[in-house]
């Protein structure tokens, strides 16, 4: 999938016209949609600006990843990075608990 097909997809799951994502980043419609057509690349700037209004990862935006973390769940693996050695295994202890339970609730 191409930069402005990643731009198109997300733009309508958000449910934003071409103007209201210009709007929101600064720039224009028209721009949008040139970038959706791939007429044209985005500086990095610009696609920082286009990947936190559709709230996803730059890497997601540019296809490097296939993977879409949203920034919520972003902000709190860094929250959750930045914590003290301690702290950050007790929770990580806690978080492979529950996820081997819904995988254990996933196959009964």
């Amino acid at each position: 999938m191409t930069l402005g097909q990643h731009i198109t997809k997300l733009r309508k799951q958000k449910k934003l016209s071409q103007n209201d994502l210009g709007k929101e980043i600064g720039t224009s419609g028209d721009i949008i949609g040139r970038y959706e057509r791939d007429e044209v690349k985005p500086s990095i700037e610009v696609a920082s600006k286009i990947a936190d209004a559709l709230e996803v990862s730059i890497d997601f935006l540019v296809g490097k990843v296939t993977v879409e973390v949203d920034n919520n769940l972003l902000k709190r693996v860094i929250e959750v990075q930045q914590m003290g050695d301690d702290d950050r295994e007790h929770i990580l202890y806690t978080l492979d608990a529950l996820i081997k339970s819904v995988k254990l609730k996933s196959i009964a």
